[in-house]
């Protein structure tokens, strides 16, 4: 079966990244991919090909169906990267509550699961019934597959799952999931290749972009994260508040008088990094800025995830190294140095010459933690986990 394409999604709140992947004897190779920021106006195509970044205006405008905007995308694609056709679509799903273990083909029924899951993720889940649709409407009868955020973290017991709340909570739903698993079990996998001496050991993953999470990793498998009945919650994002004290909630309603809406809108889009600094919810903006309440965010944004790292290493009874990845993890040294140096205190050591050259190992020798840099790939996990279900499917028939 070498030669089928395969098309990925990867909606996130504010961005569509796409990717396409040909089959080969080897396994799936990237032909190539993009992204669109939704808040950009005019809309844009960004193409990072060899290193060097492509912008196609695009004539289509948002609209509540996506119609539009995805035949265009996608007929640039095509265009640019291969004449076939796509024979399966992948999309990146981020909650699959307690229904979805792993991917699955898109049927109406499981349309209709990931749909009533929405208001468990308002800002993500939407994107993906829009984009699962737009591809029904525009390719009908093409294949389509889901790869869900929530799945990697299933392993994680119920213990770890649990709120100290009633128990007829927990069997309603109420209960902490995780998210970023696509990230996470694309490093689980990376680990293994690149560093199989240490794969094995006790990690804790830091996905750091806009939106920022952490994962227990024991021997590649999830024990613990940082997020978890929602991705409002753990360390603090580039707008989302993080972890917070629910009595603040109550006080902000209750007492303060704000409706569920301005709640919404302030703990998603105007807290974090933003709402610290009232500057920016870019590190890169903030770390170029003087200003006393630029470097608090930063300093807090340090803080927090040294501190959730220590929770997250007792879950697993230890810790033996940290990786960072995603957009902040994997290009901003000062980021790093600092969540490493709140972690000296456990033997980490980091070595500022490797950590500048955003080297695969940062840590300086001696140090009792291993430091690694490792880039993420979700569209690669979409990919595999989407060729998996298709070849079992096309193997059974």
């Amino acid at each position: 079966m070498t030669g089928r394409v395969l098309l990925t999604f990867n909606p996130g709140s504010s961005t569509i990244k796409l990717g396409l992947f040909v089959s080969e004897v080897e396994g799936l190779r990237r032909l190539g991919g993009g992204i669109i920021d939704l808040r950009q106006k005019p809309l844009v195509l960004r193409i990072v090909e060899a290193g060097r970044a492509t912008e196609i205006p695009l004539k289509a405008a948002v609209t509540e169906d996506m119609h539009e905007l995805i035949e265009e995308t996608l007929d640039w694609l095509m265009h640019h990267f291969t004449r076939k056709e796509v024979a399966a679509v992948g999309h990146r799903v981020v909650h699959g509550g307690d229904q979805f273990a792993g991917p699955v083909k898109i049927t109406d029924a499981t349309l209709a699961a990931i749909a009533a899951l929405v208001p468990l993720a308002p800002l993500h889940q939407p994107q993906s019934v829009q984009l699962i649709g737009a591809i029904h409407h525009l390719r009908r009868g093409l294949p389509q597959f889901a790869s869900f955020d929530t799945a990697f973290h299933r392993t994680q017991s119920d213990v770890v799952r649990r709120f100290a709340l009633p128990r007829e909570l927990f069997d309603r739903g109420i209960k902490r999931y995780g998210f970023h698993g696509l990230s996470y079990k694309f490093i689980a996998s990376q680990l293994k290749r690149k560093l199989p001496q240490l794969a094995g050991g006790r990690f804790v993953v830091a996905h750091l972009g806009s939106g920022a999470s952490l994962c227990a990793l024991d021997n590649g498998v999830s024990r613990d994260s940082s997020m978890g009945f929602s991705t409002l919650d753990g360390i603090p994002m580039a707008t989302r508040c993080g972890a917070i004290d629910p009595g603040v909630l109550i006080h902000l309603v209750k007492q303060e008088g704000w409706s569920n809406e301005r709640l919404e809108e302030t703990l998603y889009h105007k807290s974090g990094l933003l709402g610290v600094s009232g500057i920016s919810a870019d590190t890169r903006l903030l770390l170029q800025n003087d200003a006393p309440e630029a470097r608090e965010a930063l300093e807090l944004f340090a803080f927090r995830i040294a501190r959730e790292t220590l929770a997250l290493a007792n879950s697993m009874g230890g810790l033996d190294g940290f990786v960072f990845t995603a957009g902040i993890g994997e290009h901003q040294p000062p980021i790093r140095a600092a969540i490493s140096q709140r972690l000296g205190w456990l033997g980490a050591a980091i070595d500022p010459a490797a950590n500048a050259a955003n080297a695969e190992r940062i840590d300086a020798p001696g140090s009792k933690l291993a430091l690694v840099v490792i880039p993420t790939d979700e569209e690669q996990t979409i990919a595999e986990e989407t060729w998996s279900v298709l070849t079992a499917k096309a193997h059974v028939q």
